[in-house]
């Protein structure tokens, strides 16, 4: 796995976090004063940058927590079929077939130069930055 361990209490909103297994977006952190007999708390609360799913997680402010390595890389569309685009790599030319992102669906052809981003075990095609013409 591709990842660093970052303090929970160093946990901002919009920075990206691991919870189950799941690369996410942290929505919200709330932290929590230390009590008599204990250290303080810290409350994530996030979204999955695969399922779009809300995740949360409580624990010690000073336990690690994972942070997901993103390498993001530009591609150019091969072919649009459907909800799936066949991209090529600008580095090492290899290919690959992702799922459309909705708000990408029907605004792609082929040539068009896109940003992907590869996090952990997931690739994800993220935005259109232009075409090649």
């Amino acid at each position: 796995m591709s990842f660093k361990f970052v303090k929970a209490t160093n946990i901002k909103e919009g920075s990206y976090v691991v919870i189950d297994d799941h690369p996410c977006r942290v929505v919200s952190v709330s932290v929590s004063k230390p009590g008599k007999h204990g250290s303080s708390k810290v409350r994530i609360e996030a979204i999955g940058l695969i399922d779009n799913r809300r995740r949360s997680t409580v624990m010690p402010g000073q336990d690690d927590i994972p942070v997901p390595i993103i390498e993001k890389k530009d591609a150019q569309v091969l072919s649009v079929s459907g909800t799936t685009a066949q991209v090529m790599d600008m580095e090492t030319y290899e290919t690959l077939d992702l799922p459309i992102p909705e708000d990408l669906q029907g605004n792609l052809q082929e040539g068009d130069i896109v940003l992907y981003w590869k996090v952990m075990d997931y690739t994800l095609l993220k935005q259109k930055k232009g075409s090649v013409e």
